[in-house]
């Protein structure tokens, strides 16, 4: 089996992001991004995704969270993209649907290689916290754009905004683990490529 572990390493005026990904993991996770309910939800999704995850992010944190969250989607799809590789005997397909308490959400992807975001999610309050929940789908479009997926995320009922947010990233991991798991030889497409 083919090594499915990549490291990305991306500086810019607002960020200096270091990735390492392991798709082939047992769930372990080593994440500080400098905001607290953001490093728990990419723990949440290592876990649960079963990926071995380092990330460390250090970013203009005085001026906002969305130059730090928005480019970790860029660099954490990236990643995903590159350790996924040509996509050779990958299951391709995931969903999960996932409970928190009074959250449920639905997650479903397509590692398609065609970038495609549906969120339909509404949320009840404005921060979880200090983090405000618009950025979820500043994350979630940064990372489908990079990892070059299809993914829906539905809502499916849910007050309270910590646990949207957790059902979400668990839902998102164990979708990814079911699509990156390798079920078959070659690659997973009518048209033999994916794109």
């Amino acid at each position: 089996m083919a090594d499915r572990t990549y490291t990305l390493k991306r500086k810019t005026k607002e960020t200096d992001i270091l990735c390492t990904l392991n798709l082939d993991g047992k769930g372990l996770a080593d994440i500080d991004t400098g905001i607290p309910f953001f490093d728990h939800m990419l723990v949440s999704f290592s876990r649960y995704a079963r990926f071995d995850l380092e990330l460390k992010a250090k970013g203009d944190l005085e001026v906002d969270f969305h130059h730090t969250v928005e480019d970790v989607g860029i660099v954490l799809g990236s990643t995903i993209l590159k350790a996924v590789g040509d996509a050779k005997g990958i299951e391709r397909f995931g969903a999960f649907l996932l409970p928190m308490d009074d959250a449920l959400l639905r997650v479903v992807l397509d590692i398609s290689g065609r970038p495609y975001l549906s969120y339909n999610v509404k949320f009840y309050e404005e921060r979880v916290g200090d983090f405000p929940v618009s950025l979820v789908v500043e994350f979630l479009r940064a990372f489908v754009n990079q990892a070059r997926i299809t993914l829906h995320v539905d809502m499916i009922r849910g007050e309270n905004a910590h646990h949207v947010i957790e059902a979400m990233f668990k839902a998102l991991g164990k979708s990814l683990h079911i699509a990156t798991s390798l079920t078959g030889d070659d690659i997973p497409s009518t048209k033999g490529l994916l794109v």
